[in-house]
């Protein structure tokens, strides 16, 4: 017998659409699970299950007078604490925000609750989105393995969806933090394309690194919240104007003639062999689906996580150039180490990462040209134990940073995904990179592996 939990995002909507199940019990029995589990994920901030079982009440009540709010009606979701709900704290994973009590929604809470979803809480991140997890927050724990790292500042949403603590997250990225929690925790991971998803009422780490995306089961699981939050907002000016297309159209299309690249000299170094032979594998699927997979001529890029960190350090340094001042005692020296280091920024060097950052995303442009797909690691190696985070120095995290950042200063969209797993039963990822704009085919590509393998129906045995 499956049990609620267990269902992807699409598969408990078609339940609720079908009247099988009631969005209230789907709702309790979520915010059981997630009291249940809290000690053991720490994936959580603030439960809701007030507002969440409200909510709840109200979907129902909306059904049985015979109105459908959308794809997500009555389905449980979280988002991360960096998202503004009015009346409730906005933590940003800062202890000196505690109080911190937003006095409105994020676009993207008005939008996912218009299409039906049941916001049950807000889930742990790191300080500022940046640094490391702090007390009273602590650590997410990897639902796979407690011993494992939980991911980058996304942690909160990739533990919650993968231990069945809601069935989709709303997230950030601005160098691989939704990436990194999805490939360590087995789910699947958006980030669009920077503007694709509006901003409004969302904490700024860097704001023109920063990209909204989205954790959930699967790559139609996440189409169906994407659906939900995409497109312009006059609140945010930064939002592409274009609209944003139907997103399930084209989603069970086939594959057959689609153009994968693989930039094997970008692979040839630094990366675990049993990773390569499971993206191989990965790609012969793909292969099989009548996709062609090519070389793709794209170097290594050895300074690029430096430029990025240029840009993300003078950033930070603006968004806290007030509270750092009035609360410099309660931030970690790695947040408190980039704001500094923002600050004294030497005006050329941040200009000449603002040049390297506009000669890649043409280097990757025209590598691109004659393809649809990149395919690279997310992370290059198998999940690492926490202590092996804690302890890195910068350049071996700079080197877990080396398949994420540059799509970050590129804004180009990607989508992470499960593709194998190592001898101790942890996951390996796949990212695959797209055009801007290229969500949709970027999806149905992700669909259609997902069809044909079962890597994102793994749950953890011991939840």
């Amino acid at each position: 017998m499956t049990h609620l939990h267990e269902l992807s995002l699409a598969e408990i909507a078609q339940r609720l659409r079908d009247g099988d199940v009631t969005a209230r019990t789907v709702t309790d029995q979520i915010l059981a699970r997630a009291e249940a589990l809290a000690v053991r994920t720490n994936a959580f901030i603030t439960l809701l299950p007030e507002r969440a079982r409200a909510a709840a009440d109200r979907a129902d009540a909306a059904r049985a007078a015979g109105r459908l709010l959308g794809p997500l009606h009555g389905v449980p979701i979280t988002v991360k604490d960096m998202f503004d709900i009015a009346g409730v704290a906005t933590t940003a994973g800062m202890p000196s925000r505690l109080d911190h009590i937003a006095t409105e929604n994020a676009t993207i809470i008005d939008r996912l609750e218009a299409a039906g979803a049941i916001v049950i809480g807000k889930v742990n991140l790191a300080e500022g989105v940046f640094g490391k997890y702090l007390p009273p927050f602590n650590e997410p724990l990897n639902p796979w393995s407690l011993e494992h790292w939980g991911g980058a500042s996304s942690g909160g949403s990739g533990v919650s969806v993968a231990a069945g603590l809601g069935y989709g997250s709303m997230a950030s990225d601005t160098g691989g933090s939704i990436r990194m929690p999805s490939a360590v925790n087995g789910v699947t991971g958006l980030k669009p394309t920077w503007g694709r998803i509006s901003r409004h009422g969302a904490f700024e780490l860097a704001g023109l690194l920063d990209h909204v995306g989205i954790i959930a089961r699967s790559a139609e699981d996440v189409a169906l919240m994407l659906q939900a939050v995409a497109g312009p907002d006059p609140q945010d000016p930064t939002t592409l104007a274009s609209p944003a297309p139907d997103y399930g159209a084209a989603l069970n299309e086939p594959v057959s003639g689609l153009r994968i690249g693989v930039p094997r000299q970008w692979l040839a170094q630094g990366v675990d062999p049993d990773l390569l032979a499971a993206i191989e594998t990965a790609l012969a699927d793909f292969s099989r689906l009548g996709a062609t997979v090519s070389n793709a001529a794209l170097a290594p890029e050895p300074n690029l996580v430096d430029r990025w960190y240029d840009i993300c350090t003078a950033h930070v340094a603006l968004v806290h150039e007030d509270n750092f001042a009035r609360h410099r005692t309660s931030y970690s020296e790695p947040l408190a180490l980039a704001i500094e280091t923002g600050r004294a920024l030497p005006v050329d060097r941040l200009q000449r990462a603002y040049r390297y950052r506009a000669e890649f995303s043409g280097r990757l442009a025209h590598a691109m040209m004659d393809l649809d797909l990149l395919a690279v690691p997310a992370i290059p190696t198998a999940p690492p134990t926490r202590r092996a985070v804690e302890t890195m120095d910068n350049d071996t995290m700079f080197a877990l940073h080396r398949f994420t950042s540059p799509f970050s200063m590129a804004g180009v969209p990607t989508v992470t995904m499960p593709c194998g797993i190592t001898s101790d039963g942890l996951p390996y990822a796949i990212q695959l990179a797209a055009k801007p704009l290229a969500e949709p085919l970027l999806l149905r590509a992700a669909h259609a592996f997902q069809k044909a393998t079962a890597h994102h129906r793994r749950r953890p045995l011991k939840l």
